[in-house]
């Protein structure tokens, strides 16, 4: 379905741009946050903000996915890219007149939030259509080793955009570099579903698109179960992630600097583990190297909790082999799903997974936050690490799982069954999804 001929000098083309605009983004990110943690302390503060950057995720993104898949899709990100620089401008205006309060913060996230709930499923459904095939696992792998280079440039870039302007300057640092997201798409056409399947879409109601999204997942017994582990342990550690900075500045007697350098410290494992990936490949089937990377991050998880408060180089090590092992669990799930759901219910789809997904990390942040408060964000990366390593192992012995993989798309009747040792769709992974930004 895809188009091979000069399909990367289009498919780089908004590629970069969107990787420059995140150049902005994680630099006005790292100073929000560090505003808030130095502002107000509190652990329970920064998992509210978090709650509130992932809600519209969590409540439209199933019906947003419906609409991406009905909607032209460039225009979709061109949009969305659009309207989260507004809300960095409006943040720059607020800094400026130094009336910033933790609310604002908080509805900037949502508002932010709310634009890529939309943007995520319109740029993966749009990659789908762009790059061949054989290609899904190495730009999937290139979309991780990328980000942990944006982690490595970003925090510091941060830091040091603190030091030399105010904050409101950081945050037009941000509204500039959107420019680069926005101008490519305005020029750089990108392919769209047949118009036969979006006619379709558009002739039944709304709600009947949203339900075939739902549907298409309920009738994949191995994404229900990634789905379920997914949930389970996001419950327990990935609040853990969002408290970072609460960690590194009160537990570890931290500044500014120490904040970008444990940040960047993930960027560099996200980058090694990208590497390694590229030079092995991963194990021939991609849930296996899924759930190993799963066990990996609980292990260097439950080390970072138990590191002593004098030894920070002990949490830079530990740091960094989450970020290296975040490679190896998310990168072979993206291909897996871009390969095996049909172009034309992908964006459906994905917002349907992307709302499964995300909808159990504000109920670990709920319980986390207040429990951190108490008993302190190191205990809880122990506790969150101890489920990820039973849960990783656990699902070595669920089939369904297992065998994820073994559906793949066929053009004419959706999913079917391939043969488990069918080498078609596999490509040696680089290593986009998970953070602990």
């Amino acid at each position: 379905m895809t188009e091979t001929h000069n399909w990367k000098a289009r498919f780089f083309t908004i590629w970069t741009g969107q990787q420059l605009s995140y150049v902005g983004s994680h630099a006005a990110q790292f100073a929000l946050v560090f505003w808030l943690t130095k502002t107000t302390g509190s652990a329970t503060i920064l998992a509210t903000a978090t709650i509130l950057a992932l809600l519209p995720n969590i409540v439209l993104g199933p019906f947003v996915g419906a609409l991406v898949d009905r909607w032209n899709r460039r225009t979709v990100m061109m949009v969305s890219d659009s309207f989260i620089a507004l809300v960095s401008l409006w943040l720059a205006y607020v800094f400026w007149i130094g009336a910033m309060q933790p609310w604002h913060i908080y509805v900037a996230m949502l508002a932010r939030a709310f634009g890529g709930t939309f943007h995520g499923p319109a740029m993966l459904a749009s990659t789908s259509l762009m790059v061949p095939e054989k290609h899904y696992t190495r730009v999937s792998g290139l979309n991780q080793t990328i980000h942990g280079m944006l982690n490595i440039v970003g925090p510091p870039l941060g830091a040091l955009l603190m030091a030399l302007m105010p904050l409101h300057g950081v945050m037009l640092f941000d509204v500039a570099t959107a420019a680069f997201a926005v101008l490519p798409l305005a020029f750089v056409a990108v392919p769209q579903p047949p118009r036969e399947h979006v006619e379709a879409l558009k002739a039944s109601s709304f709600l009947a698109n949203a339900r075939e999204g739902l549907r298409f997942v309920l009738d994949w017994p191995g994404m229900l179960w990634l789905v379920a582990m997914a949930s389970i342990i996001k419950v327990t550690l990935m609040p853990a992630f969002s408290l970072t900075p609460i960690l590194v500045v009160e537990y570890f007697g931290g500044d500014a600097a120490q904040l970008s350098l444990f940040d960047a410290m993930a960027g560099v494992g996200i980058l090694v583990g990208g590497l390694i990936m590229g030079a092995w490949g991963g194990f021939k089937r991609k849930i296996v190297t899924t759930v190993s990377g799963v066990i990996g991050i609980g292990v260097a998880s439950i080390l970072l909790g138990l590191t002593p408060a004098s030894m920070f180089w002990l949490a830079l090590v530990s740091v960094l082999l989450i970020g290296a092992m975040i490679v190896f669990t998310d990168a072979p799930i993206t291909a897996i799903m871009q390969t095996a759901v049909p172009a034309e219910k992908q964006g459906r789809v994905f917002g349907l997974l992307g709302s499964l997904f995300a909808l159990s990390t504000p109920i670990g942040l709920a319980v986390a936050g207040p429990i951190s408060d108490i008993i302190g964000v190191s205990a809880w990366f122990v506790i969150g690490g101890c489920v990820f390593v039973v849960g990783g192992i656990a699902s070595f012995f669920v089939r369904p799982m297992l065998q994820i993989e073994d559906r793949t798309m066929d053009g004419s009747h959706g999913i079917a069954d391939r043969t488990a040792g069918s080498e078609e769709g596999q490509a040696p992974a680089l290593g986009s999804s998970a953070t602990i930004d």
